[in-house]
């Protein structure tokens, strides 16, 4: 990730507060410019309670205000439709680049989907990848407690403001997620759950991630809307079957008619998201200059970038047999964390590196090697 260079809150705060919500196709206006929203609403429509409750929000460790023009702000998500004006972190923001699966499905939930949905998170987080979902009850609480006791990374976007969690009885899973990851919400500190503004939330669970796996979901959930949304943003959609006699399969079922992967095996997820992953990987490396560094020896094809740049180099020479946390790659390799970790899931999902609780190493058989 860029290193943070956070504006003044102040511009953006004030157009959060006069109503906007959609990210615009330009920069910020400077405060008290022709363009300030406070000058066009005046300043009797900024409620001045408010903005004093979101900036005594901002003021304490680990709370953090994103704007769409902001360098940390997330690429994936700016790439998405209608992406947000602004998100508000708690947490680490660093946690939005990583790359990340939606494990989403019905707040009913029954006892096997429930257990479906811990399996695939605790497996996709040892993979390496984050687990996003909305921290509801039923199958997002489910994915959310599998990546903690993983020891992998979670985050939880919420349709309410990023103190409130909901249900309220998930107070305790909202402050864990923010110790170790990230909650995000779009809305102001305080702001109450209302109905209208969960859609919102889904589109940006389905923005942040490369791929969304729905384990269980009636005809008519929200987790369809996830769904839909990640489609339509170019992501991967993936279903798990269930008994034709559980209602919350009957969802899954109707996405896999439309089109969705149909998955029974967490491996099947990381397939899919492959390609996507590597041009990820991509997109988020800095810029490399060509160099006549070795190919590999397999034949068969790559989703991660070939080792032909002087960043993928780098990481291969920091990693060995031994396992190695992200922190000591980045002081090794001078890399971003958002760029090592893509590089890392596209070279684990070609075979090269093994990751387990978060720690990396080179295969000692099997898959390819950069020599």
């Amino acid at each position: 990730m860029p290193a943070p260079c956070p504006p003044d809150p102040l511009a953006l705060l004030r157009r959060l507060l006069a109503g906007e919500r959609r990210a615009p196709h330009r920069a910020l206006p400077p405060p008290g410019g022709p363009g300030d929203p406070e000058l066009r609403a005046g300043k009797e429509a900024i409620p001045a309670a408010a903005l004093d409750r979101a900036l005594a929000w901002l003021a304490h460790p680990g709370h953090h205000l994103i704007g769409n023009d902001d360098p940390r702000y997330p690429p994936l998500l700016r790439q998405a439709p209608d992406p947000p004006l602004a998100l508000f972190v708690d947490g680490d923001p660093d946690m939005l680049w990583r790359p990340s699966i939606a494990v989403v499905g019905s707040r009913s939930a029954s006892q096997g989907g429930r257990d479906t949905a811990r399996l695939f998170a605790d497996a996709l987080c040892r993979a390496g990848l984050a687990v996003t979902s909305g921290l509801a009850a039923g199958i997002d609480a489910a994915a959310h407690e599998a990546a903690l006791a993983t020891g992998g990374l979670t985050v939880a976007v919420l349709g309410t403001g990023a103190d409130v969690p909901y249900p309220p009885r998930h107070d305790r899973l909202r402050d864990r997620i923010a110790i170790s990851g990230a909650v995000v919400s779009e809305h102001l500190p305080g702001t109450p759950p209302r109905a209208w503004h969960f859609p919102g939330r889904n589109r940006i669970i389905a923005g942040l991630s490369l791929g969304t796996l729905v384990v269980e979901a009636a005809v008519r959930s929200g987790a369809l809307i996830t769904a839909r949304l990640a489609a339509e943003a170019g992501r991967e959609v993936f279903a798990i079957p269930g008994s034709i006699h559980l209602p919350q399969a009957r969802g899954c079922h109707r996405l896999i008619r439309d089109g969705a992967q149909l998955v029974e095996h967490p491996d099947e997820v990381l397939a899919g998201i492959a390609a996507l992953a590597g041009r990820l990987a991509t997109s988020l490396g800095p810029h490399a200059r060509s160099t006549d560094a070795p190919t590999t020896r397999s034949a068969r094809p790559s989703c991660a970038p070939r080792g032909d740049t002087v960043d993928h180099d780098r990481l291969w020479a920091a990693l060995g047999y031994d396992p190695t946390p992200m922190d000591l790659l980045v002081e090794r390799t001078g890399l971003t964390t958002a760029a090592l970790s893509s590089m890392l899931l596209a070279m684990e999902l070609d075979g090269r590196v093994a990751v387990e609780h978060g720690r990396y190493a080179r295969r000692s058989t099997g898959g390819d090697a950069i020599a």
